[in-house]
C-alpha cells in the first residue's frame, strides 16, 4: 500500500531525503500534498510520479483534506518550530528537520505543544544513528572504557563556505552556527555519554576569515579580484577546494552580516560541556577548513580505555588503558550523512507502517536546541551558562 506523504517546505534537502532515503527503504512513498509558496520551483524538484501532488495554502487545511500517512517539514529553519507546533495537534508521524527551533521562545512553545501530543517525531539527527556512532556507543555501554569521564569532539567542516554564500548566511533565519551545525554534534555527544548536558562555556571567532566590507550584492562574476581570490569558481576548480564552482555571492561582503550587530556566522567556535554526572568535554567546530583537513568525530575516555572515531575516515579505534591491545574497525562508505539518513528513513517508515519507534524523538531535538542556545548565550556573555532541561516549566 502506498504511503501518502505531505511536505511543508519542499526544498533541496527534503527532496533528497525523499528521493534517496525514504524511497530506498520503501518505494511506495508518494508525495501527494505540499505546502510551499513556490509551486513552480517545487514541481521542478518533484519526481515524475509525484506531479499529481495537490498544493494547499496551509498545514491545517492539508491535514484535514489530504488523508496523509506521514508528514515532513523541510522549511527554512525559522519555520521549523511554528509548523511543528501545528503538527503536534495531529497523530500523523512527522519527519522534522533540525534545528527544531531557533530561539528560546520557539523551543519552549514547541516543548509545550508536544507535552501531551500523540504525534510521533523523527528529528533529522542522522549522526546519532549512523553505524559508526552506534558502534561507539556499544563499546561504551559494554564497559570498554569504564564509566565515561571525558569526551573531546571536533568538526572541521570542508564545505563551510555554504554558510557565507548561500541563504544560510541570513542570521534571521539560521541564528548562527551553534544552532546550524553544533546541534547535530551535541545531540550525538549526549547519546554517547548517555546523559544530558547541564552547563556550558562557549567562545567563538567572528569576522577573521569570512564576512567583510565588500559591496552588497557583489558576485564573483562582477569582482575585479576573481583571478586571485581563492573563493572564485575558477580558483576553487583549479585548487580542488569545496564550494560552488559557478558564479556565487561574495563571502566577504556586507551581505554576510555584521560582527558588531551579532548577525555574522562564526569562522570557528568551541564549547566546554558539563554533563549531568559531572563528566565533562569539549567540542570545536571550524568552518574554513578545506580538503584533507576535514574531520568529524570524538574520543570518549574512561579509566579502562578510550574509543575514538572519525566519520571522514570511517574508522573506530579502541585502546585498552591497562593491557597492550589496540583495535580498529572500519565502516562502509558513500552513504548520506555517513549512513544516518538511511537509518532515520527506516525509523520514519517504521512509524508509518506501525512497526517501529523513533530513535530521535522530539525530546532529542529540544535537548540539543537548549544546549545550543546556552552556548550562544555563553559566547555573548563570556560566562558559564546553565542549560535548560526538559520539563523546566515557565
Amino acid at each position: 500500500m502506498a504511503i501518502r506523504l505531505g511536505v511543508v517546505g519542499y526544498g533541496n534537502r527534503i527532496n533528497g531525503v525523499i528521493r534517496h532515503n525514504l524511497r530506498a527503504v520503501d518505494p511506495e512513498v508518494a508525495v501527494v500534498a505540499v505546502v510551499d509558496p513556490d509551486e513552480a520551483g517545487v514541481r521542478r524538484r518533484l519526481a515524475e510520479s509525484d506531479q499529481a501532488a495537490v498544493f494547499y495554502p496551509d498545514l491545517d487545511t492539508m491535514m484535514r483534506q489530504a488523508r496523509l500517512d506521514g508528514l515532513a517539514i523541510g522549511t527554512r529553519c525559522n519555520l521549523h518550530a511554528p509548523y511543528a507546533i501545528q503538527a503536534a495537534a495531529y497523530d500523523v508521524p512527522l519527519y522534522l528537520e533540525k534545528p527544531v527551533a531557533i530561539d528560546m521562545e520557539q523551543a519552549v512553545a514547541l516543548e509545550q505543544a508536544f507535552a501531551d501530543s500523540r504525534c510521533p517525531v523523527v528529528v533529522s539527527f542522522p549522526l546519532r544513528v549512523s553505524p559508526l556512532c552506534v558502534l561507539a556507543r556499544e563499546y561504551i555501554a559494554a564497559g570498554r572504557t569504564g564509566p565515561p569521564v571525558h569526551v573531546a569532539a571536533t568538526n572541521y567542516v570542508p564545505y563551510g563556505t555554504v554558510y557565507w554564500e548561500a541563504p544560510y548566511r541570513d542570521w534571521q533565519i539560521t541564528r548562527g552556527l551553534f544552532l546550524q551545525k553544533a546541534t547535530h554534534d551535541l545531540d550525538y555527544l549526549m547519546y554517547l555519554m548517555d546523559e544530558p548536558i547541564v552547563r556550558v562555556a562557549a567562545t567563538r571567532t567572528v569576522g577573521r576569515v569570512f564576512g567583510g566590507t565588500r559591496p552588497s550584492g557583489l558576485r564573483c562574476s562582477a569582482c575585479p579580484d576573481q583571478d586571485t581570490c581563492p573563493e572564485s569558481p575558477r580558483n576553487r576548480t583549479r585548487h580542488g577546494t569545496s564550494g560552488r564552482r559557478t558564479d556565487h555571492p561574495c563571502l566577504f561582503s556586507v551581505d554576510c552580516g555584521s560582527a558588531a550587530a551579532n548577525t555574522l556566522n562564526e569562522d570557528c567556535s568551541s564549547i566546554m560541556l558539563e554533563f549531568a554526572s559531572g563528566a565533562h568535554g569539549v567540542y570545536t567546530q571550524v568552518f574554513f577548513a578545506r580538503r584533507d583537513a576535514a574531520t568529524r568525530g570524538a574520543t570518549v575516555s574512561g579509566y579502562e580505555g578510550a574509543v575514538t572515531f572519525d566519520w571522514y575516515t570511517n574508522q573506530l579505534r579502541y585502546v585498552r588503558h591497562h593491557a597492550p591491545f589496540t583495535g580498529t574497525e572500519r565502516a562502509g562508505e558513500g552513504a548520506s550523512h555517513f549512513g544516518g539518513d538511511t537509518e532515520l528513513a527506516h525509523d520514519f517508515i517504521g512509524l508509518i507502517r506501525g512497526g517501529g519507534a523513533s530513535r530521535t524523538p522530539i525530546q532529542t531535538g529540544l535537548r540539543s536546541v537548549y544546549a545550543c542556545l546556552a552556548a550562544q548565550e555563553s559566547a555573548e556573555a563570556v560566562r558559564f551558562v546553565a542549560v535548560r532541561q526538559l520539563g523546566a516549566g515557565g
